[in-house]
């Protein structure tokens, strides 16, 4: 089985698609624009103390100064504070953190007018981001996350995810880690690392010291306070970090920068892996080109058709998740109505362990499958969907047919669920049903072609139609596009582009950033 991530990068979200055997199987979607400023560490200054609240205020460069509670500095802060002491009294050297001593424990009855005071720098990570009129949360307990533990400086525990029930392999992990972990360094054991090789945990252990390393590097080099210390990952990289699997073949990406930061992480989780990351330079879009359009399209929606004519409907209610298993037109087999009912299960139950990790269906599913009387095949279906359902990363537990014909399947949900409506509005009339004859449409193109050219100044530019319109665009030896060029330049790229509906447009820059050149007067 071949496996490959496609990440397509846009000005204001980021996709990332996984494909098994070049199908679809798992998708996600984000805006670039949301932000993720928790997790992110500061060295910072300690603006104002507020006693009757026992808190303080902290200036962490943002408009409104953060908010750090005394109970929130951690039990380990003054060996935090002779720490930072130490690494910023030489500026050339790093004093080693294996020598940092540990100091007793804060005291949970104090006060924080005896702990800080106005000037004094802190070692802090923001917990809640800043909402309305309000500064961020702070914490003074460090932690840096990775897919299957979490080092937290100064600690001394190794803590196993209480979902890990089985005692032998909670042992197992406790005792490894215990080996491998750094001097002065506390380690929690999250859910996905049961099972899990000591070589895999120990790399990421290297990964996550290493963050910690250079974040307390930049505090010993740099001078500014505040100063960003440790940035937490870019959403391509955080996207990546829960689906990133050593046995991935390829992945794509459509963004330089974005290239970069995916290269440099499996660069340090998976050096031998580094090869597989690799950047798209087509013309034609990276959905597009991987068949990625498509399927999103055909596999989101009411009903899902799948091989031979058969069909499923999947209906969302507020308790449980609901399928419906249809032959549709599928011609009848040679062997009779119940090899036909098998087959058409079968081929259900395919399709519906793409569907659930696909749409992130969590909770009870009840599916309704075609009737069958015989009992070897009824185990065959269970049998089927049980392996089906091996490669999904989220907990499950999948119940024999009951004697009405209905599986029940449990499933965790790992994320929001993924819900992508695949109806379009019409892009020229916004759903009122009046249009602008079809016939002008390439005209209207020329207007805006001619604006880019002659009044922006836009020289090389790249207009996504959708692929009919493109095709017209390009029909013939002296085709539409061949005049556009020769009356504007041979900066005019027309692509064809699945995504967009019949009659939209959209233009790019050579830098493949989005040019709004639609007017208010179209939306009227």
């Amino acid at each position: 089985m071949t496996s490959e991530v496609i990440i397509d990068v846009h000005q204001k979200e980021i996709s990332i698609a996984l494909l098994e055997d070049k199908n679809l199987v798992e998708y996600q979607n984000e805006p670039r624009s949301a932000s993720f400023s928790v997790g992110n560490v500061y060295i910072a200054k300690v603006k104002k103390l507020m006693p009757g609240l026992n808190a303080s205020f902290v200036d962490v460069g943002y408009e409104r100064d953060a908010f750090l509670h005394y109970l929130d500095l951690g039990s380990q802060f003054k060996s935090y504070e002779k720490y930072l002491k130490q690494v910023q009294s030489d500026r050339k050297k790093l004093y080693p953190f294996a020598k940092a001593s540990r100091l007793p424990d804060l005291p949970k009855d104090g006060s924080v007018q005896n702990t800080l005071k106005v000037g004094d720098e802190v070692l802090v990570q923001i917990v809640k981001e800043p909402i309305s009129t309000k500064g961020p949360r702070l914490t003074g307990e460090i932690s840096f996350a990775g897919r299957f533990l979490v080092l937290m400086p100064f600690g001394d525990k190794v803590s196993v995810s209480s979902k890990i029930k089985s005692g032998e392999e909670r042992a197992r992990l406790k005792q490894l880690i215990h080996s491998i972990k750094p001097k002065n360094c506390g380690v929690i054991v999250r859910t996905v690392a049961e099972g899990k090789r000591v070589a895999e945990l120990d790399a990421e252990l290297k990964v996550l010291t290493k963050r910690w390393e250079d974040a307390i590097t930049k505090v010993q080099k740099t001078q500014k306070r505040p100063q960003l210390v440790f940035e937490e990952t870019s959403r391509a990289v955080a996207l990546l970090r829960d689906l990133f699997n050593p046995s991935y073949e390829n992945i794509y990406v459509n963004d330089e920068e974005v290239f970069k930061e995916v290269k440099d992480y499996v660069s340090l989780i998976a050096p031998e892996k580094a090869s597989i990351v690799k950047l798209y330079t087509g013309k034609v879009p990276i959905f597009d080109n991987f068949n990625v359009t498509k399927q999103i399209k055909s596999s989101f929606g009411k009903t899902v058709n799948y091989r031979h004519g058969a069909y499923m409907i999947i209906e969302h209610t507020e308790a449980m998740h609901v399928v419906d298993v249809n032959s549709g037109n599928r011609s009848k087999s040679e062997n009779g109505q119940e090899q036909n009912a098998l087959e058409t299960n079968l081929g259900a139950a395919d399709e519906l362990a793409r569907q659930l990790r696909l749409r992130d269906m969590g909770g009870i599913i009840v599916v309704d499958f075609i009737d069958m009387n015989l009992a070897e095949d009824r185990q065959m279906l269970y049998e089927r969907m049980c392996k089906n359902m091996q490669k999904d990363r989220a907990r499950h537990n999948i119940l024999p047919l009951s004697k009405f014909g209905l599986m029940q399947i449990t499933r965790q949900r790992v994320r929001p669920a993924m819900d992508v409506n695949v109806e379009e509005t019409c892009p020229t009339c916004n759903g009122t049903g009046k249009i602008k004859s079809s016939i002008l449409f390439t005209d209207m193109l020329e207007g805006k072609i001619d604006r880019l050219v002659n009044k922006i100044g836009i020289k090389k530019f790249y207009l996504h139609v959708h692929p009919y319109v493109a095709a017209y665009i390009n029909e013939g030896l002296i085709s539409l596009k061949r005049r556009w060029q020769l009356k504007y330049g041979m900066g005019v790229h027309v692509v064809a582009s699945q995504k967009l509906a019949f009659l939209q447009y959209e233009f790019y820059d050579a830098k493949k950033q989005f040019i709004d050149m639609k007017e208010e007067i179209e939306n009227k």
